[in-house]
């Protein structure tokens, strides 16, 4: 069973970010969806349902709002790396 949200939102804002109700929906679904994973209140699982695409699609569309699907920022990701490079250097 599928519920449904009515959100109600001024004609204004479609004009003020150049975007037709679909475009809107569809961006407001997602970022919802990355909201409450960034939040730890869903899987990427529950979220890419949220949002209405593929699990492997949101979890790539979360390096657009810099969040990892691993759990970890970029930048931990980064430091993880050149930690490892240099522990490989040392042996």
């Amino acid at each position: 069973m599928e519920n449904v949200l009515t959100i109600e939102y001024p004609a204004d804002v479609l004009w003020a970010l150049q975007q037709d109700s679909d475009e809107f929906e569809t961006e407001a679904r997602l970022l919802l969806a990355v909201k409450l994973y960034e939040m730890g209140k869903l899987s990427t699982g529950l979220a890419a349902r949220l949002a209405g695409v593929p699990r492997v699609t949101f979890m790539f569309l979360l390096g657009r709002y810099g969040l990892s699907p691993f759990g970890e920022t970029p930048d931990e990701i980064e430091e993880d790396l050149r930690h490892a490079r240099q522990a490989s250097h040392c042996q």
